[in-house]
């Protein structure tokens, strides 16, 4: 896992370079939907409310890695290690997608998305996304790299 200011994006070598120019180049008016960066990667833009802490759940992808950022309001993301999760939705290979059972003995890290910051989450790194720390909507950016 990585997080960092967007503003050092171009340090990771594990980030296409196509894509480090489409975040650096995102706009607050970018509309809501899924925008092609090239032939493997792309990324979904949405608006939403976060959930609170209990509505939310671990996941993981083993297709592409996520790095996730905000251009407005905040979040919190908790991530570990998919190792010790119990499955609850099997991987669906169309989606990209396994959910995993919550647990309130659970470990975790959290981070803090708001709009100067980004999150890198990879294969093996179960992260559960959308998690309320104010009220208000978000307006995120989820760039999926193919690995």
């Amino acid at each position: 896992m990585i997080t960092d200011e967007i503003k050092n994006i171009r340090k990771y070598k594990e980030i296409p370079a196509e894509v480090c120019d489409f975040i650096e180049n995102l706009s607050d008016n970018i509309e809501c939907g899924k925008h092609f960066i090239n032939e493997n990667d792309y990324a979904n833009v949405e608006v939403y409310e976060p959930k609170e802490f209990e509505n939310c759940a671990f996941e993981s992808h083993e297709k592409y890695i996520d790095v996730q950022l905000l251009l407005s309001g905040k979040e919190r993301i908790d991530f570990r290690n998919v190792v010790g999760l119990v499955v609850d939705k099997p991987y669906d290979e169309q989606r990209d997608i396994t959910f995993f059972a919550n647990s309130t003995s659970d470990y975790f890290n959290s981070v803090i998305l708001n709009s100067r910051n980004f999150a890198v989450f990879y294969q093996a790194e179960a992260h559960k996304p959308q998690i309320k720390i104010q009220n208000g909507k978000v307006k995120k950016v989820v760039v999926k790299i193919k690995v």
